[in-house]
């Protein structure tokens, strides 16, 4: 794979050509020259991308590829094309498949299936023992075979567990990821709990649940000074307090699911399944809170939540409907779109490619000569209509079908290949 990306404005802070326009020469997958004008070169296909940025390629925190033992949903292949679609060049696996991956060998199949792929795929293991909460899991097996992360997904661990996970992890410097949620006061909700829920008649789920349960993490890490990245951040108190937790030294970090920048609650009042999602969407008070909590730096990453699912757990009541949409390929739009084009190039380095490494101790690619090249290429005021006819996924629960968005992933280059352009 041998290449020329013309007239491309780099974003890479703390390097030679950030916020610079350059031809990246690209030959057997390493950047041979960044030059102001690359003349042609025999057999080196050129990529006239005038217009565009390109930034070291995207790292998705949250995704689900069902493998192993939900395949007909998605899989590890179908999740690679749809990943390398949506901008990203690396992404995180929850361990919540059918057969929880919880063990060395669990650990070493998902890893060796995907290995020498366009994207990298990453394993975060169980955190407990099929993810009920009870006994830890073989959180150093997992690790020496290549797990980075544990986590219980969307299920959360009481505290006692919470801390001595975090204890035992610290020790071989794994990341524990942790829900931010009070089940005894969010079960079987439908809908964020307001005027929207009144009028649906459905089941509405107060925002202190969340805010309880981010309240309990933030008080275990202080309590352990061990780090803690949170997930399923939805309203505007929990915002406050990650941002009054940060500012006393406390080691959180934590993330965002994209559609919930764009999504409103208003939305399920059409009692379509699409709209049904963990957390629950919230008010425009809450998605107001949650865009300035990103460009305050309060908010660290930007994940895709990717929850492929078929149509026979989707296409129904909206009561007994699966939660979550299929989203990794439209994650980059629906943030970018929600920001009505104005995200600082930045603030876009920092959620998607800067911070998700840093929390997960990983290298940071650089784009410099002599650098391997792993890199996503985008435009950020192309704007398209997306159909779900597109979809790399095997899976089209979709919210998006129609949707105008702008902003555009162009292609992605990584492990010496690269997504069509």
């Amino acid at each position: 794979m041998d290449i020329i990306l013309k007239s491309v404005r780099i974003i890479n802070p703390g390097t030679t050509h950030h916020q610079k326009t350059r031809d990246i020469i690209i030959v057997n997958g390493k950047i041979k020259s960044i030059t102001t004008n690359a003349g042609n070169e025999e057999g080196i296909k050129e990529l006239d991308l005038k217009g565009c940025y390109v930034m070291p390629g995207w790292f998705d925190m949250r995704a689900n590829f069902r493998e192993p033992g939900e395949e007909h949903k998605e899989d590890l292949g179908s999740g690679i094309k749809a990943a390398a679609a949506g901008g990203f060049t690396e992404v995180l696996l929850m361990p919540s498949t059918l057969y929880p991956i919880q063990s060395k060998s669990d650990t070493e199949f998902i890893l060796n299936k995907c290995r020498n792929s366009l994207v990298n795929v990453h394993v975060a293991g169980c955190l407990t023992t099929d993810r009920k909460g009870i006994d830890m899991a073989e959180l150093y097996e997992m690790y020496v075979s290549g797990a980075i992360a544990f986590t219980d997904d969307k299920k959360v661990n009481d505290p006692g567990m919470l801390v001595r996970a975090l204890q035992y992890s610290n020790t071989f410097g794994a990341r524990i990821i942790s829900y931010a949620d009070e089940p005894s006061l969010s079960n079987n909700y439908l809908i964020n709990e307001s005027p929207s829920s009144v009028r649906t008649g459905m089941k509405g789920c107060p925002a202190v649940a969340e805010e309880i349960g981010l309240n309990r993490i933030i008080r275990i890490a202080e309590y352990t000074g061990i780090p803690v990245h949170i997930s399923g951040i939805s309203t505007a108190g929990s915002v406050v307090q990650i941002r009054n937790a940060k500012s006393k030294g406390i080691k959180i970090t934590a993330e965002v699911n994209a559609h919930n920048l764009m999504l409103d609650e208003t939305l399920v009042e059409s009692f379509d399944s699409k709209y049904k999602v963990k957390p629950v969407l919230r008010s425009r008070t809450d998605i107001q809170a949650l865009k300035k909590g990103i460009t305050d730096g309060v908010i660290d990453c930007v994940c895709s939540d990717h929850s492929p699912q078929d149509i026979e757990v989707k296409n129904c009541e909206y009561d007994y409907a699966a939660h979550g949409i299929s989203s990794i390929e439209t994650t980059f739009a629906t943030l970018s779109t929600a920001f009505k084009g104005q995200l600082d190039a930045e603030i876009l380095f920092n959620i998607f490619s800067g911070n998700p490494r840093k929390i997960l101790g990983l290298e940071i690619p650089s784009i410099n000569e002599a650098e391997t090249a792993n890199m996503t290429v985008y435009h950020p005021d192309k704007t398209s209509i997306f159909s779900e006819k597109e979809m790399f996924s095997k899976s089209k629960n979709t919210p998006f079908h129609g949707t105008e968005f702008i902003g555009k992933v162009i292609g992605v280059v990584n492990n010496n290949k690269l997504s069509s352009f």
